[in-house]
């Protein structure tokens, strides 16, 4: 993997790096991912909560004593005793299936499921799969992605139990290199992608699906960052910290959104000086800033001309919040007297003007239509609501081929 070599300027930079890499050690006590015995932070699928320090440490060392050094010998996507076993219980995902029998995988099909509780004393290493097994197995499960042959939620249901099982295979391993980096961020995208794609679905229980998928996403994000820290040298960044960090950034857009528990301003004083100072970060700092100071006209213009498209898919839920507060102070600002123009509101708001009409009758607002047949908002209404329902069924301009 690349990097990219930039000098800090902050002589303190090493001292930073140490606590944030402290800091995103493992709690034992974590719900998810736990062991029936031994816990370990070596041995978890996710790194959670921070403690001070000198516990933190301690508890490292003293876990660590107590268990093997595991390395995996299988070279299958699933163990074959997982899989003889699910064929018998007809446990296999419609992707696992030859021929859609539900009896019936192959070595070439079967992905080994996540498994909540599991002794990492007991577990036999034909039940670990390695490193280069791991990364083809994700780079198959991440090929699903984009399938049209089944609606995504089936599609990410499957992947994201089994992307959960290969982040357990690499912690029990205790694999933190650069291609952990690599398939962290692989990971780390597609839960962020999922966050666009999971707004079309209208399955009654994608609510909780939506909710489990960001809590994976802010556990596979801080994981990340824990691997940054533990590869970084003196004198570099990874090629691709800046653009996850916006991410975590980005997270905290909703009124009381912390992610991970901490307070943003304490992150940001763990982030090296190259990554404040780059585009990524940046773009991240003044949507948020724009965000909370109700500055909608820059938010929606910085978001259009400057978002990548994974940080769109973050971005997107709070932007129906943005035109909604720009919808709310046209109407009470307006003079009563001139209706505003629905041609001059679809740019400022960036929506077509169809979609437009349809958005101001989700916020209670009526249009009126002159001689001529052009269209405007009467202002000083009494009526307006903020709007409820699918915040997805509402484009944004000049951004369809890039939502595509």
């Amino acid at each position: 993997m690349e990097k990219s070599h930039r000098q800090r300027p902050n002589p303190s930079s090493s001292s930073s790096t140490q606590f944030r890499s402290q800091k995103f050690r493992s709690n034992p006590t974590t719900k998810d991912g736990k062991f029936t015995k031994n816990n370990s932070p070596n041995a978890r699928e996710d790194f959670v909560k921070p403690r001070r320090a000198s516990q933190q440490t301690q508890q490292h060392v003293d876990d660590s004593s107590n268990l093997p050094v595991l390395l995996g010998t299988c070279p299958f996507m699933c163990p074959v005793a997982e899989r003889t076993q699910r064929e018998r219980l007809r446990d296999l995902a419609v992707f696992e299936r030859v021929d859609g029998n539900p009896r019936k995988t192959s070595s070439d099909l079967a992905v080994k499921k996540f498994c909540r509780t599991i002794s990492i004393r007991d577990m036999p290493t034909s039940d670990l799969r390695p490193l280069p097994v791991l990364e083809d197995t994700l780079d198959y499960l991440l090929s699903f992605l984009d399938s049209s042959e089944h609606p995504f939620e089936v599609v990410h249901d499957f992947i994201f139990d089994r992307t959960r099982s290969i982040r357990q295979d690499l912690s029990m391993q205790n694999i933190d290199n650069e291609k952990a980096i690599y398939m962290y961020e692989k990971m780390v995208r597609f839960h962020v992608r999922s966050l666009h794609k999971l707004r079309s679905c209208t399955n009654e229980n994608i609510s909780s699906v939506h909710y489990l998928n960001m809590e994976q996403l802010t556990k596979a994000l801080t994981t990340l960052f824990n691997l940054y820290d533990i590869n970084r040298s003196s004198e570099s960044i990874n090629e691709n910290e800046a653009e996850f960090c916006s991410f975590y950034v980005l997270l905290h857009l909703g009124s009381n959104s912390q992610p991970t528990g901490e307070s943003l301003s304490l992150w940001f004083r763990q982030v090296p000086i190259p990554i404040i100072k780059s585009k990524e970060m940046g773009f991240a700092r003044r949507i948020l800033r724009f965000f909370r100071m109700g500055n909608y006209k820059r938010f929606l213009l910085t978001t259009a001309a400057e978002a990548s498209f994974l940080q769109y898919c973050i971005i997107e839920p709070y932007i129906i919040e943005v035109r909604a507060l720009a919808l709310s102070c046209i109407n009470n600002g307006g003079y009563k007297l001139h209706p505003y123009p629905l041609t001059h509101l679809s740019k400022l708001l960036m929506m077509k003007e169809s979609d437009l009409v349809s958005f101001c009758g989700a916020c209670g607002l009526e249009m009126v239509t002159d001689e001529v047949g052009n269209k405007s908002l009467l202002t000083k209404q009494t009526t307006f609501c903020s709007p409820k329902g699918a915040s997805q069924s509402y484009g944004f301009l000049n951004l369809e081929p890039f939502e595509r």
